[in-house]
């Protein structure tokens, strides 16, 4: 059941890369503005919720492959988001998330390098790391939320990569309960967190499309950006 739990929580977080991957080309394809009411608070911590697994994956025994080189390959792809972020707005908040996640990830791999001597160590800042992740990614897309709201605008959110990793937070959930909830409970929380968030962001994206109050707020949004 672990075996087929990981596998398929792997499809989807590959899935979820995808999605990452078609926010980004929505970035570039933009001409002007190009992360407009792109959460910077949201993606920050969504790069440490994929970084916190990563770590967290290679600090429990047996080594979890199946959680170690997607979130890898996740957090690569989120830290590009931050760098784009950063080139598009210039502003000193950004440029300090990109590097404080950039020298995150390079310690991070530096942990996974070291290996076995530091698994207690690994293991502990990981747990630490995953329940304050969870926090702060519920501050995080709260903040989201209420961008796209005041706004009655999702700007350049892509939906589709809410919806990919919604299916992956179901999918590490499964993965939580068959790696035994006494070890694996952190993911519990900080999945169902993200579940949770997701789905109200998928929500308003209706609500935008219908709500004549979404309306009034877009156009006062547009007055007060110039538009």
């Amino acid at each position: 059941m672990y075996q087929f739990a990981g596998v398929i929580n792997s499809l989807f977080v590959i899935l979820s890369l995808y999605g990452i991957l078609l926010q980004l080309k929505l970035i570039w394809e933009r001409q002007s503005n190009k992360t407009e009411l792109l959460s910077l608070n949201q993606f920050t911590v969504s790069y440490f919720a994929y970084f916190s697994f990563f770590v967290f994956g290679y600090s429990v025994e047996p080594f979890n492959h199946f959680m170690v080189w997607p979130r890898l390959i996740a957090c690569i792809l989120v830290l590009t988001i931050l760098l784009e972020i950063y080139k598009d707005r210039s502003s000193r908040r950004s440029r300090f998330v990109f590097c404080v996640a950039l020298l995150s990830l390079l310690l991070g791999m530096s942990g996974l390098l070291v290996g076995t001597s530091l698994k207690d160590e690994s293991n502990f800042f990981s747990t630490v790391l995953i329940l304050v992740v969870s926090g702060l990614l519920a501050q995080g897309y709260i903040h989201q939320i209420w961008l796209v709201y005041q706004s009655g605008n999702t700007g350049a959110i892509d939906i589709r990569m809410s919806q990919f990793i919604l299916a992956m937070d179901f999918s590490t959930i499964f993965l939580a309960f068959t790696m035994g909830f006494e070890n694996s409970w952190p993911m519990v929380v900080l999945a169902s967190i993200s579940g949770i968030t997701k789905l109200i962001i998928m929500y308003l994206f209706r609500w935008t499309r219908l709500s004549k109050r979404a309306q009034n707020k877009r156009n006062l949004y547009k007055q007060r950006i110039g538009c």
